[in-house]
């Protein structure tokens, strides 16, 4: 096995082993002795430092690991900052609330707890994948039904729909939360509460 192919060898290893890898442990696996094989690896660290890559080799008490360029480390950060959530309306936070509690409901029934239309609020609920059509009820004109998602479940931190909280929960945190808001809000919240979910 000449250099270039124990280079190549060592590169894929630690690549996928991702903690430090001991030249001895990755000498033991091409079957060279672990003397030979820190002197390739410290030379292939060479390597990637002469020519200035974004990865290099650092080595850690006779192991050794990919990392990347320090002077990298704000193109990185910048990249690895989480994009800022849009979050749902308080249109859309009613509807799927209704939908949550009251499912399988049609957009007619939702219609009617809410006193608006909701046309629009479920398209945005469809194609965010949060609720979705499960079947077709039996009144006249048989309405679609709709149902929330895994993908509700998942974004809300809920194991299975048992995990919603109970009405009257949600009514006590509210109360609690705004025992000092105007009256005006607290009109909003009773409206919000009122839609009997």
């Amino acid at each position: 096995m000449n250099k270039k192919n124990i280079k190549s060898a060592f590169e894929s290893m630690m690549f996928i082993w991702g903690e430090p890898l001991s030249a001895k442990e990755a000498g033991n696996v091409l079957g060279i002795d672990s003397d030979e094989a820190l002197e390739i690896m410290r030379e292939l660290a060479e390597e990637y430092e002469q020519e200035g890559r974004g990865i290099v080799i650092r080595e850690v008490n006779g192991s050794f690991q990919y990392v990347t360029r320090e002077s990298n480390a704000d193109y990185i950060e910048r990249l690895c900052t989480p994009v800022k959530i849009r979050r749902l309306s308080q249109s859309a936070l009613e509807v799927l609330a209704i939908v949550a509690y009251r499912q399988p409901v049609t957009k007619g029934e939702i219609e009617a707890i809410r006193g608006i239309k909701c046309d629009r609020v479920m398209e945005g609920l469809l194609a965010k994948g949060l609720v979705e059509a499960v079947g077709r009820s039996q009144a006249i004109g048989r309405p679609v039904l709709y149902g929330t998602t895994d993908t509700f479940l998942k974004n809300f931190g809920f194991t299975s729909l048992k995990d919603l909280p109970e009405i009257e929960d949600i009514e006590t945190a509210i109360n609690t939360e705004d025992a000092e808001v105007t009256e005006e809000e607290k009109d909003y919240n009773q409206i919000e509460l009122d839609i009997e979910l």
